[in-house]
């Protein structure tokens, strides 16, 4: 018996090709689990060669299926809170149940512009999407969990920047932080229904949540985008680099994730988790 056998996961942020959302969904139907993959854009755009043709949300079910297991796409925005309720709904009603929650939806916003010049816009957006959706989809995830909480488990992502900060990042630095306080707060409260809820910190990872920022970088230095591709790929990381020498991969966070949702995790909750080639 596989260790997620009859266990139901809700992954957001999971239409991406090269996203942590999609590698976890596929990793935890693997390991026996039926998976509900939700985003906000069914078939996001990838500035990568070889993404093309990519058709999202509905690419995952099909990974998830050929592992032998159920899967459901549902589209909805995670800062408004309709969508969010209605989307829980759907899987409960598709799928039964749900024992874990791995939240992975977010934007990276500006990389590069400083919080004198940044604007209310920007902050409020990155505000509401960062923010205010891990706060609306763990809040509707866990009303379902309490009544039956025993063994389930909810995963937060953060970054390394819920630790410190980056400038030019002030928004999502913001944000990953408030992602901390919320998911250590929820811990606390969801200990009494043996509900586990941990965060994952990652450093640089090899994803699309980049790909924004490295347009904006081609066409401020005058280069190709596959030049700037190209750059984006060779980077070491932040600040002296990465220790291990590369960037991080999604399936790297999957196998984390993995322990975290397993009952190999069952005494550790409330626990903010590194996963960054040894940045310190």
């Amino acid at each position: 018996m596989k260790s997620l056998e009859g266990k139901v996961a809700l992954i957001t942020g999971a239409a991406s090709k090269r996203g942590m959302g999609h590698a976890i969904a596929v990793r935890l139907a693997r390991e026996g689990a039926d998976v509900a993959v939700l985003d906000k854009f069914a078939a996001p755009k990838s500035i990568w060669p070889g993404d093309e043709g990519w058709d999202g949300l509905d690419e995952v079910v099909k990974e998830i299926e050929a592992e032998g297991r159920k899967g459901l796409a549902v589209v909805a925005d995670v800062s408004n809170g309709k969508e969010v309720d209605e989307a829980v709904a759907k899987t409960l009603e598709k799928l039964g149940k749900i024992d874990i929650l791995v939240h992975c939806g977010g934007i990276r916003g500006s990389m590069t512009t400083p919080i004198t010049e940044l604007s209310e816009e920007e902050w409020k957006n990155i505000i509401d999407v960062n923010l205010t959706g891990s706060f609306l989809i763990s809040r509707a995830v866990a009303r379902t969990m309490v009544p039956d909480g025993e063994g389930k488990k909810i995963v937060l992502i953060g970054s390394k920047a819920a630790t410190q900060g980056y400038a030019g990042s002030g928004g999502y630095c913001a944000t990953k932080h408030g992602i901390l306080g919320l998911g250590k707060t929820l811990a606390m409260e969801l200990a009494q229904y043996k509900i586990n809820v941990n965060i994952i910190n990652p450093g640089g990872f090899e994803t699309n949540l980049r790909d924004e920022e490295i347009i904006k970088k081609a066409k401020a230095s005058g280069i190709s985008l596959a030049e700037a591709i190209e750059q984006e790929s060779q980077k070491k990381g932040p600040g002296p680099g990465i220790p291990l020498g590369r960037l991080g991969k999604p399936e790297e966070i999957a196998d984390l994730v993995f322990f975290l949702v397993t009952d190999q995790s069952q005494y550790i909750t409330g626990k903010a988790i590194d996963i960054d080639g040894g940045i310190q």
